[in-house]
């Protein structure tokens, strides 16, 4: 009998071989149908059978759809890596893929299935993805990632508090903002370590001897003004205390990018996407501070410059160069992803400028429909064919 060796993963689909593979691409199209989706119910009257108001089931739709399918694709990859325990695979994986799928369903057709199975379905898929992150880290005794488990809770309750709209007749924006909150707090947590890691790597490769500063208290200090920056927009929105706390978290996450030096990878788009994401990360604080100090001024511009600028940048970013680490190809920017950048960019400078410009609202916000859903769409076609193919 032997011993002292470690058993290969049991064969299985390409499509189910790694978490990144069915999350990443539900993403991608996830994302692509939904904004399009709500397109044709905005521009042309389109009625869907969901228990939501139509813009309660937009925001629903790419906050807890689509950067739910993102989060779990990425953190069923990683934390294997962060543990040292084996990946979710195989039929396990197709399970929790499709509870996410059957909540998109449940969520679309509420209005006839019913607001309360569709959110046990539906905020189902986040419990169980905490309690999968969780068996993990105790396994493991990985302490450090316990506050992975806690930002997944923390959208979970988001997630079931947007829910009581349609259920209780409740008010679904503390919801809403607590699950943008959420979203970005796990910004400043996971991308505060992946991006100057990922920086430092390809500096080193490089020959660059000036490297992004390491996780210092100083990290820690941003981290905790900006859970008192979300706290505080998320329980009082229209605060003076809120927008001062929106404000300060945006300079310092503007200053933690800067000590990352991003700049030095410019010739390395896969890099500086990274950057760019935390870039709409700060800026978005900033405009919410505006925002909240002066109401009226600017919009809805600060809201989707969290989503759909530091959300769906840093999203793209990781699921581009994630897909092709992990399947074998070079860590390097090919034209296409290079057009994808660009059009997801353009998505959010047009969904941006949008509330600034009044007299071209709609066609502003019908190029950004679009150019977002080239983003993602694109994705899913150009990536499909790694996606569902073995590891090179």
């Amino acid at each position: 009998m032997q011993t002292g060796t470690t058993a290969a993963p049991a064969p299985t689909l390409p499509l189910l071989d790694l978490g990144f593979r069915p999350f990443f691409l539900g993403a991608g199209l996830w994302a692509a149908f939904a904004v399009l989706l709500w397109g044709a119910v905005l521009g042309h009257g389109l009625q869907i059978p969901t228990a939501f108001t139509p813009a309660a089931w937009h925001a629903h739709a790419m906050l807890f759809g689509f950067l739910g399918a993102a989060l779990a694709g990425f953190l069923t990859t990683a934390v294997p890596n962060w543990t040292g325990r084996p990946a979710l695979r195989g039929l396990p994986l197709g399970g929790l893929a499709l509870l996410w799928l059957a909540g998109r369903a449940a969520c679309l057709t509420s209005g006839a299935i019913g607001a309360v199975p569709a959110a046990v379905v539906d905020v189902g898929f986040f419990v169980v993805l905490a309690g999968l992150v969780l068996r993990e880290v105790v396994a493991a005794r990985n302490w450090r990632n316990l506050f992975v488990v806690a930002g997944i809770a923390a959208v979970a309750t988001a997630n079931l508090l947007v829910h009581l709209g349609p259920i209780a007749g409740l008010d679904t924006g503390l919801g809403n903002r607590l699950g943008v909150g959420g979203f970005a707090l796990l910004i400043v947590l996971i991308g505060g370590r992946i991006v100057p890691a990922f920086t430092r790597n390809w500096l080193k490769q490089a020959g660059e001897t000036r490297l992004p500063a390491t996780w210092a208290r100083f990290d820690s200090a941003v981290a905790l003004v900006t859970v008192a920056a979300v706290a505080g927009w998320a329980g009082a929105p229209d605060s003076a205390l809120a927008g001062v706390l929106a404000l300060l978290a945006g300079a310092l996450n503007a200053v933690r990018l800067s000590r990352w030096r991003g700049w030095l990878a410019r010739r390395e788009p896969l890099i500086l996407v990274l950057h760019l994401g935390y870039a709409w990360l700060a800026a978005g604080f900033l405009l919410l501070g505006v925002q909240t100090l002066q109401p009226g001024l600017i919009g809805t511009s600060a809201l989707h410059a969290l989503t759909a600028g530091a959300m769906g940048t840093m999203v793209l970013a990781v699921m581009t160069r994630a897909s092709r680490g992990h399947t074998g190809r070079p860590l390097t920017a090919d034209v296409p992803t290079l057009l994808l950048f660009a059009a997801l960019t353009l998505a959010v400078a047009c969904r941006l400028a949008a509330p600034l410009l009044p007299a071209l609202y709609l066609p502003l916000l019908s190029a950004a429909a679009l150019a977002w859903a080239v983003a993602f769409g694109g994705f899913a076609a150009t990536y499909a064919p790694m996606l569902l193919s073995p590891r090179k």
